[in-house]
């Protein structure tokens, strides 16, 4: 079933919603959806499913296509991980974090936050950056409808690491560092059962050449715990959706 985002201003008090745009065409010429039939609908800020059937395809009087949406029903969706993660991205090569936005949403991420660290090759400048966040906060909201999420997860405009410690120091209760150098066996499964429901979790993932030592020491003395992700040295792509993978063992996995 076909799974898309609306602002919730646009669901209207006698039930209707009507769907313009990219969705639109989605909807009526890639899945060949006709009235009657039924979409999945998303706020992005809730986590709730609204269920609507498509009444009517038209044009408004200025010669816009649009769809008329109907709702039927609404139910507790109950598919967001209990805690918001929020992932500090170290800025990739080439389109790696294409494919990070894409994987790390689906596995329940809830903020992206490109990271520029000592390491990191690429460098945007403004105007790149502002392209870059645009074309990945697409991907997310393509992979987050995929995935049927309820929450559009969001993608910011890239920081360097010590102005990302201080906003995760700031927003986020648990700071983790995934560091090859930290032991598998030393605290890394007692520091994760720590993680309670409501959480707001920040997790740093190093780029292609990792932290520095001073970048790591920055981390700890902002409350960053040091953890490992396993005995093998994981790229920067992987990295984020293994740690992603452990919470949803530990919280939806019975």
């Amino acid at each position: 079933m076909l799974h898309i985002f609306a602002d919730a201003s646009a669901m209207k008090e006698d039930g209707t919603l009507r769907i313009t745009g990219g969705d639109l065409n989605h909807m009526k010429n890639v899945c060949r959806l006709v009235p009657g039939d039924e979409v999945i609908v998303g706020t992005g800020g809730d986590d709730r499913e609204y269920r609507y059937g498509i009444e009517r395809y038209g044009q408004d009087e200025r010669g816009a296509d649009f769809a008329e949406l109907r709702l039927r029903f609404v139910k507790d969706a109950n598919v967001e991980l209990p805690v918001r993660v929020v992932l500090y991205q170290g800025l990739p090569k080439a389109d790696k974090m294409d494919l990070i936005v894409r994987k790390c949403v689906e596995l329940g991420v809830c903020e992206i936050v490109p990271t520029v660290m000592e390491r990191s090759i690429v460098r945007l400048d403004e105007q790149k950056a502002a392209r870059k966040v645009q074309r990945w906060q697409a991907i997310a909201e393509s992979a987050a409808g995929q995935s049927r999420r309820r929450i559009l997860p969001q993608v910011h405009l890239p920081m360097p690491m010590q102005e990302a410690i201080a906003d995760a120091a700031t927003r986020c209760s648990v700071l983790l560092l995934p560091y090859e150098l930290q032991p598998a066996d030393k605290g890394t499964r007692e520091v994760l059962s720590g993680i309670r429901p409501g959480d707001r979790v920040a997790v740093f993932i190093g780029p292609e050449g990792g932290f520095t030592p001073e970048e790591v020491q920055a981390a700890r003395q902002s409350g960053a715990a040091p953890i490992s992700l396993g005995r093998r040295i994981l790229r920067t792509e992987t990295a984020g959706m293994t740690f992603l993978s452990f919470l949803i063992y530990q919280f939806e996995i019975s």
